[in-house]
């Protein structure tokens, strides 16, 4: 690296690191107004408290990064600006490419960055955070109701397509990982159906070898004619060849938002395989999360046509229409989402139009810098 490498890149690493600082304060002042009530709720204590929101932090780096970079980038290359550190560049015959070469090559970092972040970071410290939100509810629970009514989700339905089940339950209890009022049908090919289970409950042993019915009725059906040919009650009854996941069937009762990459992933490639119309919105979310990956470049692409303009223009009014131009990214964004959930674009497109749609318009601008 040059010597003015790193003068780039150190005053623009001092700026990020303050720039991230604030911005994570500002996220955390509002995640403790909205979650904290629901924390002292459950009778959580001062470190729980802490370990929910400390747990939580790196959740919000990848939101983070896009603005930081914005922010920074701004500030550092308007202060270049106005010093007439780029005039003085250009006069020495530097190109503005190998001007801003060091920042192109932090923004492919950064893709990186966000890239790891989105499916491997993030996830943990969503689903972790949740856990932990769940248990101090359980414990408060645990006072004043029943063991099966403690985190129970009601009315739980699962379409497993593929081999002809579906699934009911009146409620199911994370906090005992149990079903109650069990519903199980099995349908052949043509979705008649041949057999269908009754249980007061359910669960899956340890090993996850199948699941265990409890106090049922097993009943059986000739597909033609729907009538019943068996029926014969149990106390206890062992099916290996069950290996529906629960939790995969709590996650379709979720917003996507709430939902980790991870999980996301895994409730995309079940619903696309039962052909279940809940694809969309759930696609859409996973796919701009892949396609967020290209947001430091968009950033950078913005950034540096407004901030190193000519010194007749003011240096604010590059960087508020670079700040518009941003808006309108996310405007793209959740217009993009809104035509997939009406089948109007898939949910693969309404995700990358807006990214590759706007790195188009930092090209163009980048382009016809002088």
């Amino acid at each position: 690296m040059h010597t003015f490498d790193r003068y780039l890149l150190r005053e623009w690493f001092q700026l990020i690191v303050l720039v991230l600082a604030a911005l994570l304060g500002i996220i955390l002042i509002n995640e403790v107004y909205n979650q904290l009530p629901d924390l002292l709720e459950a009778d959580a204590s001062l470190g729980d408290i802490a370990i929910f929101f400390g747990v939580s932090i790196p959740s919000y780096l990848a939101l983070l990064l896009p603005l930081t970079l914005l922010v920074s980038l701004l500030y550092v290359l308007g202060q270049m600006h106005r010093k007439h550190e780029f005039t003085a560049l250009r006069a020495a015959g530097v190109s503005l490419g190998r001007i801003t070469a060091p920042i192109w090559v932090v923004g492919v970092l950064c893709c990186a960055g966000s890239w790891y972040l989105n499916s491997s970071i993030v996830p943990a410290s969503v689903e972790h955070s949740r856990n932990l939100k769940d248990q101090l509810r359980f414990r408060k629970e645990s006072t004043r109701a029943s063991a099966d009514r403690i985190g129970a989700t009601t009315s739980v339905s699962f379409d497993n397509r593929p081999v002809g089940r579906i699934w009911f339950m009146n409620r199911y209890s994370t906090f005992t990982n149990r079903a109650y009022g069990l519903t199980l049908s099995f349908l052949d090919r043509d979705r008649r159906e041949y057999r269908r289970i009754f249980a007061a409950q359910a669960y899956r042993p340890a090993g996850n070898e199948g699941w265990i019915l409890l106090d049922g009725r097993d009943l059986r059906f000739d597909p033609a004619s729907s009538e019943n040919t068996a029926n014969t009650p149990f106390a206890t009854l062992q099916l290996r060849e069950l290996n529906e996941d629960p939790k995969l069937m709590l996650l379709i009762d979720r917003r996507p938002t709430d939902l980790s990459f991870l999980e996301l992933e895994r409730l995309c490639a079940h619903l696309e395989q039962t052909g279940n119309p809940k694809l969309t919105a759930y696609a859409v979310r996973y796919n701009s999360l892949i396609a967020d990956t290209l947001a430091p470049l968009i950033i950078i692409g913005l950034a540096i046509p407004f901030a190193v303009t000519g010194v007749r223009v003011n240096p604010a009014v590059g960087i508020s229409k670079s700040i518009g131009l941003f808006a309108l990214y996310y405007l793209f964004a959740q217009l993009g989402g809104s035509l997939a959930t009406k089948e109007v674009l898939s949910p693969v497109m309404a995700a990358w139009i807006p990214n590759i749609g706007m790195c188009g318009v930092g090209l163009w601008f980048l382009a016809r810098l002088r």
